[in-house]
């Protein structure tokens, strides 16, 4: 498994990057995506990501109906809806990642066209493709041409579409590629996950570049993100997750997202499977107590006297913390008593000629 990299730290098993995905979820509130960041940071996230565009240059006015459940976001056109948050600018990009620095955590903002990444890559250590520009050759040659880290989602997209984005990505420059299995379903049914791609993509591409998971299942109704700790047990190195201050906002992506609370115990919950996990050095310490006194050790089933050869009638196998170890037995069948040995006592090497 390749691990991702990056501040000089390695991010492995059990150990992911975990990406809060804000998104436009602060409805263009400066002071709002603040205090998201803060919440990220108090929840032990790694970043605060949010998504950079205007709806002029992503999506067309009368031909970008929605794909998303219009249920839960009502909007029908891409356009009017990425047109009503696309407002922040330079100067509050600037603000908010001066903010992610001064609470510890990575500022990323998704650039969905070449401007956004002129003018986020100085602000970012690590540049995020969404999944549905994973065919948008100019743009990924753009981002590769930074020569940072890249983090790619692959919803919506077949392996050797995949491929070649990647190799676009990796010609271009890029310092290093993860790749994240991600499902455009908003939000994703349980059914639609497939977190068993996790694997696949580890298969195909996990000798070259890093593998994780970028998540639209919506939690359980106590928090709980069972597809994200799924992929955290498949191996996903990198998590990223939406993220919002309130799960019952309407509209955009609060409504399959995680809280602050939720992030917090889902962290808490990767400590505790890191713990259960251990190391992968064949470690028995901890189980001293129970190889001394737990194993069985060669019993006298009856007085033996000097120069007795012992035969298999001779002995009987307990637990007792002295003694020969039940697993010499073959090697002291046959052995000459050079010492008396009294019934229900343990025979000792020094007692066998």
């Amino acid at each position: 498994m390749i691990e991702f990299e990056l501040h000089g730290k390695s991010f492995g098993y059990l150990n992911p990057y975990v990406i809060a995905e804000i998104g436009v979820n602060h409805e263009g509130s400066l002071e709002r995506a603040k205090e998201m960041i803060d919440q990220v940071a108090r929840a032990g996230g790694h970043a605060a990501k949010f998504q950079t565009y205007k709806a002029a240059t992503l999506a067309a006015k009368t031909t970008s109906p929605a794909y998303w459940d219009q249920t839960k976001e009502a909007t029908s056109s891409q356009y009017e809806l990425f047109q009503r948050w696309d407002n922040f600018g330079p100067a509050e990009y600037a603000e908010l990642a001066a903010h992610c620095i001064s609470r510890g955590i990575d500022f990323m903002s998704t650039p969905f066209d070449l401007d956004a990444v002129d003018m986020l890559t100085p602000l970012m250590p690590v540049t995020k493709v969404a999944s549905a520009d994973l065919t948008n050759i100019p743009l990924l040659r753009k981002i590769g041409a930074t020569g940072r880290p890249v983090v790619m989602s692959c919803g919506a997209s077949s392996h050797q579409e995949i491929s070649h984005s990647l190799e676009v990505l990796l010609e271009a420059g890029a310092a290093s590629v993860t790749l994240l299995h991600c499902i455009l379903n908003y939000p994703t049914p349980q059914p639609n996950a497939q977190i068993g791609q996790i694997q696949v993509l580890q298969e195909l591409f996990g000798h070259r570049v890093a593998i994780g998971y970028s998540d639209h299942v919506r939690p359980e109704d106590d928090g709980t993100v069972p597809a994200v700790e799924m992929a955290a047990l498949f191996g996903a190195v990198v998590i990223e997750k939406h993220f919002t201050d309130n799960k019952q906002g309407v509209g955009n992506d609060h409504y399959h997202a995680v809280d602050e609370h939720d992030l917090r115990a889902f962290m808490d919950k990767l400590a505790v499977y890191r713990t259960l996990y251990g190391k992968r050095e064949h470690n028995l310490e901890a189980q001293s107590a129970a190889i001394n006194n737990a194993r069985r050790r060669i019993i006298a089933a009856r007085d033996l006297p000097v120069g007795h050869i012992i035969t298999e009638d001779d002995l009987i196998a307990l637990r007792s913390n002295v003694g020969i170890e039940i697993a010499h037995w073959d090697e002291v069948i046959g052995r000459v008593v050079d010492s008396a040995i009294a019934a229900e006592l343990p025979l000792e090497w020094n007692q066998l000629a």
